[in-house]
């Protein structure tokens, strides 16, 4: 479970490759090949069309904003004409999903997050992202990915299904992911090399890669629920540490010159923002601080002050530290099922005998449960709403004294919502504001709502640093619901 929070709560994208030989050598990075113009293949129109109504699914669908339509298709579109085959055609979309992403299909299928955009304060970050998911189709990276990805599913599913041996299943199936892994690194680096070229040569900054990534980094730090982020899972993602990446991006950059050259900010660019929805899609409910509240189902909780909370489209995650987690979604029942009945109906493994207890919360049906498996103990909840019924589970490495208390008081503040409770939730928005004689970050960071770490979130939004001053007329954003 504590795994699954933080792949889930990581998403970064531009990460890349270990960049210094063992000893900390610099890497020597070669100047940029040009890129042969061609035609795209069949296959690569059929995959990424085929794939394109999933990849729009599985990200909450399509983020529509005419005036962030238009200014994202600027800026591919200088990007395309100073790319190395300008008559290249490309489909970008922009997702309706809060987290930080983009990456490109066979075809030249092109996506960009909302969550993504909240993050860029100037046209280069965000064109330094689009270049380099240009990159990856100009150089057939995209067709060559999906094919290993076919290539190591089959690994896999070889390994499960003949390999009676746990152990050595886990390794074949371990070493076709670190292939891929590897291959898809190589990508990066050569993605990185003709992206940031692009971008300077249609006269957007080319150093906004190198500050981008920075962002990213401190970004999903953030975001993550228990505040860093696993290693291993961060070394067989597709897109490796963000982090890594800088050093080449500075070399690349510097073929154009020195920092402080090319297009950055612009009002025109942020003024596109203004209005866009942050944060959680109001169809998967909100998170608000320590509380979890979703409109359309009407239901609302609320973790200890210690657990921080990750909406995500198949859960709700949290984590208090390393060593326990929680997780919340809802399964619907036949609606003469008992959550007593449902707990003991198989589907908890290690279930301790006995430990089912029925109870009401808040006038709701209700049950709780024990189970125990491997170094884990958790702690079960369930509450049922018609045929609908949610689980709270909470897990722990230790003796889970601490979950009893948190089941508790969570499953103690599970509750219905009344129609006007619903009716005053609104997604949170980005609001462009200028900033005015006298006014600081931490003036304008006390502005924001829906987040409990109101200073982090502004100085991430407009890539301030703890110490930076603001100038009177200055754009920046802040979050307001």
């Amino acid at each position: 479970m504590l795994r699954n929070i933080i792949v889930a709560a990581a998403g970064v994208l531009l990460a890349g490759c270990q960049l210094a030989a063992p000893g900390g050598t610099p890497a020597r990075v070669d100047p940029v090949a040009v890129v042969a113009p061609r035609v795209p293949s069949a296959a690569e129109e059929a995959i990424g069309a085929r794939e394109n109504p999933r990849v729009v699914a599985e990200y909450g669908g399509i983020y529509e904003d005419a005036n962030l339509e238009a200014e994202v298709a600027r800026i591919v579109n200088r990007l395309v004409a100073a790319s190395d085959d300008p008559s290249r055609r490309y489909k970008i979309t922009i997702l309706n999903s809060p987290v930080a992403n983009a990456f490109a299909l066979p075809g030249g299928y092109l996506y960009v997050t909302r969550g993504l955009i909240a993050l860029t304060d100037e046209s280069s970050e965000l064109a330094a992202v689009v270049s380099h998911e240009i990159a990856h189709v100009l150089l057939n990276h995209a067709l060559e990915r999906a094919k290993a990805a076919e290539q190591a599913k089959i690994v896999e599913r070889v390994a499960t299904d003949v390999l009676t041996d746990p152990g050595e299943s886990r390794t074949a199936r371990d070493g076709s992911r670190l292939t891929l892994a590897t291959f898809s690194r190589n990508q990066e680096i050569e993605a990185d090399k003709v992206g940031i070229t692009i971008a300077g040569r249609a006269g957007f900054d080319p150093f906004a890669a190198s500050r981008f990534l920075d962002k990213l980094q401190a970004y999903g730090e953030f975001r993550s629920a228990i505040g860093h982020h696993d290693d291993a899972a961060g070394f067989l993602a597709s897109h490796p540490a963000a982090l890594e990446r800088r050093q080449l991006a500075l070399v690349v950059a510097r073929q154009f010159g020195a920092p402080g050259i090319g297009e950055r900010t612009e009002d025109r660019y942020l003024k596109a923002l203004d209005g866009m929805v942050f944060g959680d899609d109001p169809s998967e409910g909100f998170v608000r601080g320590h509380e979890f509240l979703h409109p359309r189902l009407a239901i609302a909780f609320r973790v200890p002050a210690n657990f921080r909370l990750e909406n995500t489209k198949e859960a709700v995650l949290a984590a208090a530290g390393e060593d326990t987690a929680m997780r919340f979604d809802g399964v619907t029942v036949d609606s003469s099922i008992a959550p007593a009945t449902y707990l003991a109906s198989g589907w908890i493994n290690g279930l301790v005998d006995g430990s089912i207890e029925a109870t009401t919360v808040n006038g709701l049906p209700a049950a709780t449960a024990n189970a125990a498996a491997g170094a884990w103990v958790f702690r079960i909840g369930a509450v049922k709403i018609g045929g609908s019924m949610y689980r709270l589970i909470f897990a722990d490495r230790h003796d889970g004294s601490a979950i009893e208390a948190a089941l508790a008081s969570t499953l103690a503040s599970f509750h219905r919502m009344t129609p006007t409770e619903a009716a005053r939730l609104h997604p949170l928005r980005i609001d462009v504001i200028t900033v005015k004689s006298g006014e600081g970050i931490a003036d304008l960071a006390g502005r924001m709502e829906g987040t409990e770490r109101s200073l982090e979130l502004f100085e991430l939004l407009n890539g301030l640093q703890p110490g930076d001053a603001l100038t009177p007329g200055q754009s920046v954003k802040i979050v307001v619901d």
